[in-house]
């Protein structure tokens, strides 16, 4: 939004507001799904939601990190971020 505007309150009160919708979305979802929750549910909606992300991650923001020049540091932000994703679950799974 800064780099489409230039004006960085703008940018500020536009992710805050981005920000702020997801909480209300997952209390929302939870009272939804609520009555459906299991293991069963939670390992298919964790899924969806970790592939959708994937997709975010590869199709909109590596290639816009290009426009601007952070092609490397995005490349290396996500591959640590899969990283520290698949090292925190081998370590759920020890506990």
């Amino acid at each position: 939004m800064y780099h489409a505007t230039g004006e960085k309150k703008k940018a500020f009160w536009y992710a805050t507001l981005s920000g702020l919708a997801e909480p209300l979305g997952a209390v929302v979802g939870f009272f939804l799904i609520l009555p459906f929750m299991g293991d069963a549910t939670l390992a298919i909606v964790f899924g969806i939601v970790a592939g959708i992300m994937v997709y975010i991650s590869f199709d909109e923001l590596l290639p816009a990190s290009r426009v601007y020049g952070n092609a490397h540091t995005t490349i290396v932000g996500i591959s640590l971020g899969m990283f520290v994703m698949a090292i925190s679950l081998v370590l759920f799974k020890l506990i």
